[in-house]
């Protein structure tokens, strides 16, 4: 055999442990859309908070609950996305000849939910108390840090989002009455370039 041949060899057995330990049906488009999602949910939230007569600054508002307003509108676009990640997700997978639920898929989630589901619950408690200013910042710094723990288990540059949206989340804490807008950054812009990036290099064919 020759050293060509070796080589080949050795190829195609990176590929397969990397395909073993690597969940790599992740759809692009399904991130295009989840930041076209968060766009319009973000433009929704807007013109509630404009209504509400909204002080960036302090974060006060003239009417009373409208937080769980902008609740339901954040699990309504969290929700569209996870049924559409899922959706093209599972096609890709499909046509990869590939299954999507296995050891490596499980492992993704576990790493991806656990900082993600930690940074919810934060959320939800000091918005129960009323403290508005730092909902942007926690949710994008736990949601980058939710990404980057669960890179090892996927496309690697998935790591490279996280990094982004944690960097933006400290940006948000520290030019605070601003974090709406690093929001719309991070979950929307972010996402559609992110995902752009992904379909046109990775799976266009």
């Amino acid at each position: 055999m020759s050293e060509k041949d070796y080589l080949q060899d050795i190829t195609e057995i990176k590929n397969i442990m990397n395909k073993s330990s690597r969940f790599l049906s992740l759809s692009g488009l399904s991130g295009i859309l989840a930041g076209i999602y968060a766009l319009v949910g973000a433009y929704f939230a807007r013109v509630l908070l404009l209504t509400a007569n909204y002080d960036q600054y302090s974060y006060t508002l003239s009417e009373t609950n409208i937080e769980y307003k902008i609740i339901g509108i954040a699990l309504a676009v969290a929700l569209l996305s996870i049924i559409t990640g899922y959706i093209l997700t599972r096609n890709k997978a499909k046509k990869q000849n590939v299954k999507i639920w296995d050891t490596t898929t499980k492992r993704l989630l576990f790493n991806f939910l656990v900082p993600l589901a930690t940074g919810g619950i934060f959320g939800l408690i000091i918005l129960s108390q009323g403290i508005f200013l730092y909902i942007a910042p926690v949710t994008l710094i736990f949601y980058g840090l939710a990404l980057f723990s669960a890179s090892k288990y996927t496309i690697g540059n998935v790591k490279y989002l996280g990094i982004v949206e944690i960097i933006l989340g400290l940006f948000a804490l520290y030019f605070i009455g601003y974090g709406f807008y690093f929001w719309v950054i991070g979950f929307g812009v972010f996402h559609i370039i992110y995902g752009a990036i992904m379909y046109f290099t990775l799976e266009r064919e």
